[in-house]
């Protein structure tokens, strides 16, 4: 292919003859060398949520960068339902050879088991891990109409409250659901697909109060739209240091999302190694440097193994608190 053209003229005659050791020795024909083709044209990246929202933000500009390096396309592809999951699996299955992608939520694979059945769960083993990306701290906003200007009037209110999350199965509906355990407020949750819906019903006063990434609620808040109660970071967001941590008001409620990019289980090393490096040059750049700063996210650019081992500890961690407060997240109890 014209991207590569010297490379090709160089390895033409060592392919085919890796191709006939390959086939002899039973293994899957033709991978080494697609491998050292790959790209071999646009290179999907799915995302599970509406576009608009955090995660389609990060991955539109994770995209731009890597595309630069790949020296293919790398359009974004929205498939919003059930917090990702169908798109994640979507991806998951189909051939591993990079040329699919899936931007993952830690919320997917942490918190979204607690709330659906073991066939709907989606299983971080079932992907490769290719990076992590980035650490988006959740804040509790508050309509204007509401009247609440601190979380105490939330907690003294003595009524059913109205609130909003990112979906079923979400860091956003976990940490509030806890928070209003543990300040027993009663509360009726109504579950978006994402956080840009859940925003915009506070904006218009259709729910009273809901828990977003703060890269999203940041824009309305600083325009005096909506009201920051708490943000659910073990200590202050750099980015809203006045409002306190659920955890300076009383409330034990450590709950952030996470967001890594991976691949369908399988995919060769030297595929993985191309995406890596090409994500890795994006990190660098002054323009996704900025795009952080600017949607107020926390750069978390880890291994895929370090992700894997992360994500599985903060499941655990949260299935002990919703063990522990007796919540069910699908709305049975």
């Amino acid at each position: 292919m014209k991207h590569f053209p010297t490379r090709r003229s160089i390895l033409g005659a060592a392919s085919a003859v890796t191709l006939l050791a390959l086939t002899a020795c039973g293994n899957v024909a033709g991978n080494t060398s697609d491998s050292s083709k790959y790209p071999s044209g646009p290179v999907n990246l799915s995302v599970g949520q509406a576009a608009g929202g955090s995660t389609d933000l990060i991955a539109r500009a994770l995209a731009e960068g890597a595309s630069k390096t790949l020296g293919q396309p790398m359009p974004v592809v929205n498939k919003p339902g059930a917090n990702g999951a169908l798109a994640t699996k979507e991806v998951a299955g189909k051939p591993a050879d990079g040329q699919e992608l899936i931007l993952l939520t830690a919320s997917l694979i942490t918190i979204t088991p607690l709330a659906v059945s073991a066939d709907e769960a989606v299983n971080i083993d079932d992907l490769d891990i290719i990076a992590g990306l980035s650490q988006d701290d959740y804040v509790l906003v508050a309509s204007t109409q509401s009247g609440f200007k601190a979380f105490k009037d939330v907690a003294d209110a003595d009524r059913n409250v109205t609130f909003g999350t990112t979906g079923v199965g979400t860091g956003s509906q976990l940490a509030q659901t806890v928070l209003f355990k543990q300040a027993e407020v009663q509360g009726t949750d109504i579950p978006f697909d994402s956080g840009k819906p859940a925003l915009t019903a506070v904006l218009g006063n259709q729910v009273e109060l809901a828990t977003i990434q703060l890269g999203e609620a940041m824009p309305q808040i600083e325009a005096g739209k909506v009201t920051p109660l708490l943000v659910f970071s073990e200590e202050r967001n750099t980015f809203l240091p006045d409002t306190p941590t659920a955890k300076e008001a009383g409330y034990d409620v450590p709950v952030a999302q996470y967001r890594a990019v991976a691949a369908p289980k399988g995919t060769p090393q030297e595929v993985k190694d191309k995406l890596l490096a090409s994500f890795q040059e994006t990190f660098k750049s002054d323009a996704y440097k900025e795009f952080n700063k600017k949607n107020s996210l926390t750069p978390k650019e880890i291994s895929g193994e370090e992700v894997v081992a992360e994500w599985k500890g903060y499941a655990a961690k949260y299935k002990e608190l919703v063990e522990k407060y007796d919540i069910s997240l699908n709305g049975s109890k």
